[in-house]
């Protein structure tokens, strides 16, 4: 008889079972990390939503601070204006980045003085598990829980 050349049946099983094994182990460090990327970039996004709002109120000191994502954005740019700054990129201003949804309120007074920008994650424990916010004093703070209003009592990120 002829020697035949291959892997048996059991050998092929092992191998499976040493992939499946390391997949076991590898899977929840991905998405732990997938987590960590998109917690970091919410608040990389908050930062620049602070940035943008005090640019654009220094540029439009009449108006103050920007009602709405849409004022801070813009498409045509040539010049700018009130209505379309094109401060920030138009992904961050349809209000959803990077697993999460971003959203613009409490903007208030003539010339508007206030404003708060609360970060909610889209699905939590899969996108992120802490909810982010800043307002007119643009430290970011961060949250375990919904944000509902962003103020001093929330938790500054160190």
């Amino acid at each position: 008889m002829r020697k035949q050349k291959g892997f048996s049946l059991i050998e092929l099983l092992i191998v499976v079972a040493i992939i499946l094994i390391i997949a076991a182990i590898a899977i929840p460090n991905l998405l732990r990390a997938r987590i960590a990327a998109n917690e970091s970039s919410a608040v990389a996004s908050i930062r620049t939503l602070n940035t943008a709002q005090i640019s654009y109120n220094s540029a439009y000191p009449t108006v103050g601070f920007a009602g709405t994502l849409g004022a801070l954005a813009g498409t045509a740019c040539a010049p700018p204006t009130s209505a379309g700054a094109c401060l920030i990129d138009t992904q961050l201003a349809s209000g959803s980045k990077s697993g999460y949804s971003f959203a613009l309120s409490g903007v208030s007074g003539t010339p508007a003085s206030t404003y708060q920008t609360i970060a909610t994650p889209l699905a939590v424990n899969q996108s992120g598990t802490r909810y982010f916010c800043s307002f007119e004093d643009a430290v970011v703070r961060a949250s375990a829980a919904t944000i509902a209003t962003c103020d001093t009592a929330s938790t500054p990120l160190q």
